[in-house]
């Protein structure tokens, strides 16, 4: 959960009086969620924010299920998703539920033309390949390799890259995304268990205000639907705001790893969470270092929750045939654990050099038509002898 952050120019108490230089107020907009009970922000604008000119289309972006049910495992080759130019055009669901929907994307160009606004779903948006800059009314994140940046609910935002081979690994949710909380004191401040701390979180540090009019198109996604919009004044004209809803970025290389004896459980790798759904980070790592350590995983079912593994880089010790972009997805209930010969290759070995972003979610995934053109619908098969 991010803490309180302050940039640019705000008035010494909220909801009273603050002026321009010529005398005029700027507008004040709360921007909160949870109705007024959960993280907010207040902001200031140059113009008033709620100057809609024109609705001009609607059209549904809402993910097509090829298995509403399935048992299998699948594995998904997340780099056979071919780039497209569009930002939001290369956005491909390939996994969904009531509460998540896991995407893939390779944007070749920044969005220019339109400014986008999810108010479906915070979103937490890894970079697996690409650097630029995350544009949004509450201030610039610059990113690169291996970052999150989470993005809250109903933040306008834009994306600059800086060169056309970007791959991104997005999870779309429905429920408010937080650090932790067992990592967090009853304050909120992370604790010294924590495999990360504020020092890791990104916060805005660069604010760009426009005053300007005219016709500024934004896109706004709700119920899985686009509206595409025409605001009067340019959605970034904010002078300054403070609170706790704000986009924020981390780096899965500033996760620490929590080690062990003996082989740890997922958890310890937990990263992000809802009440819905977990997000973890797999960094390199020492291994176990009891004498009798197995490194590999353990077998192990899910009784109550699917898995998705998105692998991003390094040896990926307990799978056969996995490549950096693959998701494999083990459906709850069924056993799943090393391929043949990866808990014998595993013993003696020190450290692992792998990097892969873990989702574990509460109910069942559905599989998307997007998620079939790029599936290997034998790898269930791939723990036979």
């Amino acid at each position: 959960m991010p803490f309180y952050h302050k940039l640019g120019n705000i008035p010494h108490k909220r909801h009273i009086q603050f002026r321009k230089a010529d005398g005029s107020l700027y507008y004040e907009q709360l921007f909160g969620t949870i109705g007024f009970d959960g993280m907010s922000t207040n902001s200031y604008h140059e113009q008033r924010p709620t100057q809609v000119k024109e609705i001009k289309k609607q059209y549904s972006v809402a993910p097509k299920i090829a298995k509403k049910n399935s048992i299998q495992s699948y594995r998904l080759r997340g780099f056979q998703v071919k780039p497209e130019h569009d930002y939001l055009d290369s956005r491909k669901a390939v996994l969904t539920n009531n509460d998540c929907t896991i995407i893939l994307a390779a944007p070749k160009k920044s969005t220019t033309e339109y400014f986008y606004k999810n108010t479906d779903a915070d979103e937490v948006i890894f970079i697996h390949k690409g650097t630029g800059k995350l544009r949004t009314h509450l201030g610039n994140l610059d990113f690169k390799y291996g970052d999150y940046l989470v993005i809250p609910r109903g933040i306008i935002y834009k994306i600059d890259f800086d060169t056309e081979d970007n791959r991104l690994f997005i999870v779309e949710s429905r429920r408010p995304i937080y650090t932790p909380k067992r990592y967090r004191n009853w304050f909120g401040q992370l604790l010294e268990h924590s495999p990360f701390c504020e020092r890791d979180i990104r916060q805005p540090q660069e604010i760009e205000t426009h005053n300007e009019s005219g016709d500024f198109l934004m896109k706004v996604k709700k119920q899985d639907d686009i509206f595409e919009m025409v605001y009067a004044s340019h959605p970034f004209d904010v002078v300054g705001y403070d609170g706790y809803n704000y986009p924020y970025a981390l780096s899965i290389h500033d996760f620490e790893p929590i080690t062990g004896r003996i082989h740890q459980p997922p958890p310890v790798h937990q990263t992000f969470e809802t009440d819905a759904f977990v997000i973890c980070s797999f960094v390199p790592r020492l291994y176990d270092y009891h004498p009798e350590s197995i490194p590999a995983p353990y077998n192990h079912s899910n009784i109550d929750s699917d898995e998705v593994l998105y692998y991003v880089d390094g040896d990926f010790m307990s799978r056969n045939d996995i490549e950096a972009g693959h998701i494999s997805l083990h459906p709850a209930g069924i056993p799943h654990g090393p391929h043949p010969g990866a808990t014998e290759r595993s013993i003696g070995k020190v450290k692992t050099e792998e990097l892969a972003v873990m989702v574990d979610t509460f109910k069942p995934l559905m599989v998307t038509e997007e998620a079939m053109k790029i599936a290997d619908e034998t790898y269930y098969k791939s723990w036979l002898e």
